[in-house]
């Protein structure tokens, strides 16, 4: 057997290289620490001048390219189902009746969408997606955790990681004898830090300046970024930022919503959002933050939100694409009746309800109370989830009774029950952390990005925008990374 096929041998069914852990710390660690901060693969800390590595893996994961494939497939088929639920009556009726048992956040983004987008001139929306996928141990089928439809993230960073590896292969460094384990092409890095960012152009090319203000033509336009206030995943965000500059000559701004209405104003004409300082007029308004209720601190915060949706800027996204990504819609489009409503295709419906997994509401329907009593009588095999994003919400398995017994039950219905996925572990693969080796196994999750800008009856841009791969300890529950719990990953495709 040559060289090339030894090699191949050795990843054709998803294997690590075998390089023990004195090679890690004395070869890969400080490798990655160099690569990272000079290719930005890093978050901000609470210090505003100081940054640190991003947490990421010490290998590639395995990831088989039939999953891969079928998540990328369906990417476009979710782009299009969730837009048309965006322009759904139904969604309405069905966050209105959400509302109802969470009145502090899905009430709230409710009525400024009932209030402030029938105000809007603007009818062009824009979707910036994630669908993220456990692996199925027994199929290797793709089975969807969630759709993201707001502030999604690592779209920067993500492509970063593929880098790393890709680069500490070529060095030698997975091998004890400086040779590549890997070969050219096999591993994959994600394209969404471009993919992403020619959606934002897109959208950008379709909105249109006010031609009556003779002090900025067409060129003149920016994208504002929302952004928190003190951010620490801010590199992710900056690689979007920079590259539209560097690609496609687009100048943004960042603001938090403390600010906005101190730097931005309405012209007279269908309220265009115009920044102060430069008279330049924003095309989009790219969310990075307004997901949880943290997010908005006071009043002053929901009113801002509500002079961003009234504005003509094009919005990523708008109140009903975010009210779309609701966990309870997710719920009610695991049921035929419903799907079929949208997906008229009988194999792209199947396709779909392929990739989900059991989950049941907690109300007094009939599924509802069979939710309930899995809740309290076999709650190892669920997780619940809340009508919220960013991670530490969930309560998983034998915490659920629990914590459900100390809401009133009327509440129980703002609440989601899942099934979970039987996925597999990895335990030749290592966390890197502020420098810190983990010792035990990880479990990957597969997030695949899309883009789509679409109005009431067209679909102008429907794209699939590249991938990540996230892992986390076996013995964490959650997998965020900012907040924590987890790294970023990239793919052997095998």
């Amino acid at each position: 057997m040559d060289v090339t096929s030894a090699a191949t041998a050795r990843v054709e069914h998803g294997q690590f290289p075998t390089v023990d852990k004195a090679h890690i710390k004395s070869e890969i660690i400080p490798e990655i620490a160099q690569w990272s901060l000079t290719n930005g693969l890093a978050l901000a800390t609470d210090k505003a001048t100081v940054s640190k590595v991003a947490p990421t893996t010490v290998f590639p994961t395995p990831i088989p390219r039939q999953s891969f494939d079928q998540a990328k497939a369906l990417q476009k088929p979710f782009n299009q189902l969730y837009a048309q639920i965006a322009n759904s009556d139904w969604l309405i009726k069905e966050t209105e009746q959400l509302a109802k048992v969470d009145p502090d956040f899905t009430g709230k983004l409710l009525k400024l969408y009932q209030e402030k987008t029938a105000k809007s001139k603007q009818t062009t929306k824009f979707g910036i997606f994630r669908s993220d996928y456990l692996i199925d141990e027994k199929t290797k089928s793709v089975k969807q955790v969630e759709f993201n439809t707001v502030s999604v993230s690592f779209g920067g960073l993500s492509s970063k990681v593929g880098e790393l590896h890709s680069y500490l292969n070529v060095m030698g460094k997975y091998d004890t004898k400086g040779k590549p384990f890997y070969q050219a092409g096999e591993l994959h890095t994600s394209e969404s830090h471009v993919f992403i960012v020619r959606g934002i152009l897109n959208a950008m090319n379709i909105y249109k300046v006010d031609t009556e203000d003779k002090k900025r033509d067409q060129d003149d336009k920016i994208v504002l970024f929302v952004v928190e206030e003190d951010e620490l995943n801010i590199y992710d965000q900056k690689i979007i930022e920079y590259n539209l500059l560097k690609i496609y000559g687009i100048n943004s701004v960042r603001c938090s919503f403390k600010d906005i209405k101190n730097q931005f104003e309405y012209s007279t004409d269908h309220k265009r959002l115009i920044h102060k300082k430069t008279n330049s007029e924003v095309g989009v308004v790219y969310y990075r933050t307004g997901y949880d209720m943290s997010d908005y601190a006071n009043e002053a915060a929901w009113e801002t939100r509500g002079f961003l949706e009234e504005s003509y800027a094009i919005k990523a996204p708008d109140l009903s694409i975010q009210l779309a990504g609701n966990k309870k819609i997710q719920q009610l489009l695991t049921k035929d009746s419903i799907l079929s409503t949208y997906v008229d295709d009988a194999n792209v419906k199947k396709q779909l309800l392929d990739s989900f997994v059991k989950i049941y509401p907690l109300d007094d329907s009939p599924e509802g109370k069979e939710g309930q009593k899995l809740a309290m009588e076999q709650p190892e095999h669920y997780v619940l989830k809340p009508q919220r994003e960013g991670g530490g919400h969930n309560v998983y398995k034998k915490d659920i009774p629990a914590f459900l017994n100390k809401l009133p039950k009327e509440q129980w219905n703002a609440y989601i029950l899942m099934e979970m996925i039987d996925t597999p572990t990895r335990k030749e693969n290592f966390i890197i952390n502020d420098g810190q080796l983990s010792s035990e196994p990880i479990i990957s999750e597969l997030g695949i990005y899309g883009t789509i800008i679409f109005d009431k009856d067209h679909i102008a841009n429907n794209d699939y925008s590249g991938s990540l791969l996230r892992s986390k300890l076996m013995t964490s529950n959650e997998g965020g990374v900012v907040a924590g719990f987890g790294c970023i990953d990239s793919m052997y495709l095998y």
